[in-house]
């Protein structure tokens, strides 16, 4: 159906740390070597690993592009970034080389009929509107074809192996085909197919990838929140049963991942339901001023 790139999970927590481990004293010790500069000092100047984390929201993710316009006004330049669902699609492009102007330009500009491929209704094992061929040829087109590894900034991104209901974060491979796995909302878009295994929406175990920064080696980091609260949200008809019962289950999720994250940017989306991409605007601009909104906090965090 699809040529299939292998796209490998992390290494383990443990491996990742004693790498991590390593690499620092193998640095610290030839700096040390040829400095007269004491260990102390050294480690008192390290400069902290800026993680930025872009959050699940479907349409509402336009704020972050608005987010990382703000930061880059300020000279703020993360050095990892890493996304679920909607985020997935802004750090694929970002990490890629993309500025915050031509995200915002890509974002104003985008016709949905280009990411949205529709299919027959529940065609397919498990059902969904939208094939994710027309999103996956997209993302590949806008980052000129560069798989994960090759970004300019460290990508993750995450998604849901749906036999297993585990958490994957894809570092390398076919950028479009992971992003579209990571945005393969059920019932929506049909499940991904990554190398004989079924994937969806990396929403539904991390709406907003903080621990997954972590595990890629931050040491700061910046989360956005976009997730709509349930109050907020239309609950009627099947869709909107199903979007409510997501945004549920995030807001559950969040009140545990969020406490890890340094700085938390939630932009004012209220009034915004997943599905208006109308508002897209809008959505920048409220992911530009919730940004300001932490800057000073978050110029504190980077001096401390």
């Amino acid at each position: 159906m699809h040529e299939i790139t292998a796209i490998t999970p992390l290494l383990s927590p443990e491996a990742e740390t004693r790498r991590r481990f390593l690499g620092l004293g193998l640095g610290l010790g030839a700096l040390i070597g040829g400095s007269s500069l004491t260990g102390c000092s050294l480690m008192g100047s390290r400069k902290p690993v800026i993680g930025l984390a872009l959050g699940a929201g479907a349409a509402r993710g336009f704020a972050h592009v608005g987010v990382i316009k703000a930061l880059e006004a300020q000279g703020i330049r993360p050095d990892i970034v890493v996304g679920s669902s909607a985020g997935s699609v802004i750090a694929a492009l970002f990490a890629s080389g993309a500025t915050g102007n031509d995200l915002n330009r890509l974002a104003l500009n985008l016709d949905e009929a280009t990411i949205a491929d529709w299919g027959l209704p529940f065609a397919g094992r498990f059902g969904g509107l939208i094939k994710g061929d027309a999103l996956q040829n997209m993302v590949n087109r806008e980052v000129q074809n560069k798989s994960i590894e090759q970004m300019r900034i460290p990508l993750g991104i995450v998604a849901t192996e749906l036999q297993s209901g585990k958490g994957i974060l894809f570092r390398s491979g076919n950028t479009g085909l992971a992003v579209r796995a990571s945005c393969s909302v059920p019932g929506v878009f049909q499940p991904a197919v990554i190398s004989g295994k079924e994937y969806v929406d990396g929403g539904l175990v991390a709406p907003v990838p903080v621990s997954y920064a972590r595990q890629m080696g931050a040491t700061l980091v910046i989360a956005v929140n976009i997730s709509s609260e349930p109050v907020h949200q239309d609950a009627s008809g099947t869709f909107g049963v199903m979007q409510q019962t997501i945004s549920i289950m995030q807001r559950s999720i969040n009140q545990y991942e969020l406490k890890s994250a340094d700085i938390v940017i939630t932009p004012h989306l209220k009034q915004m339901s997943s599905g208006d991409f109308k508002s897209r605007n809008a959505a920048i601009l409220a992911g530009e001023v919730a940004a300001q909104e932490q800057m000073a906090l978050i110029k504190e965090r980077l001096k401390g």
